[in-house]
């Protein structure tokens, strides 16, 4: 089974660069075979990032006037993401967008799994927020277990 894991985001925007983060402390993380990509360009760019992949996470600031810092879970593969939680790239095509043109196009893996990051700040710069660097740690530990438990269960 081909499992990726990828984490979108804008590293220079302050905590929309919070997916790309879960990547990088992930990437040395990850069982063998596990694909970890950080996305930084466009979301469109994610069709072919998972290409090819039987089971996908894809990592994202969200803006849903939550707690910074909180956790959403999303299964992209039965239903379309929440409208309005996910940010449009400066190209206002969004993760939620590209994920329903994979639908539409057949190219979306069977197993999608979309976790949010709560946000506060997207204003220019390097560091995230404290809220959100704090909440980095269990959001690794918490993708780990759900990658282990589908390779796991598909390698039966």
């Amino acid at each position: 089974m081909k499992t990726v894991v990828i984490g979108v985001g804008n590293v220079y925007r302050r905590d929309d660069g919070a997916g790309v983060a879960v990547a990088e402390a992930l990437r040395p993380r990850v069982p063998a075979g596990v694909d970890v990509v950080a996305c930084e360009n466009e979301p469109s760019r994610l069709l072919d990032a998972w290409e090819g992949a039987d089971a996908v996470f894809v990592v994202d600031a969200v803006s849903s006037g939550g707690t910074p810092g909180a956790l959403h879970r999303f299964d992209a593969a039965v239903t379309a993401l929440p409208a309005g939680v996910f940010r449009s790239s400066t190209h206002a095509f969004g993760v939620g967008d590209t994920i329903e043109l994979g639908r539409a196009l057949g190219r979306l893996p069977s197993y999608v799994v979309v976790y949010g990051i709560e946000a506060s700040d997207f204003t220019s710069g390097e560091q995230l927020t404290p809220a959100v660097a704090a909440a980095l740690d269990g959001v690794v530990d918490t993708l780990l277990a759900e990658i282990e438990e589908v390779t796991c269960t598909s390698a039966r």
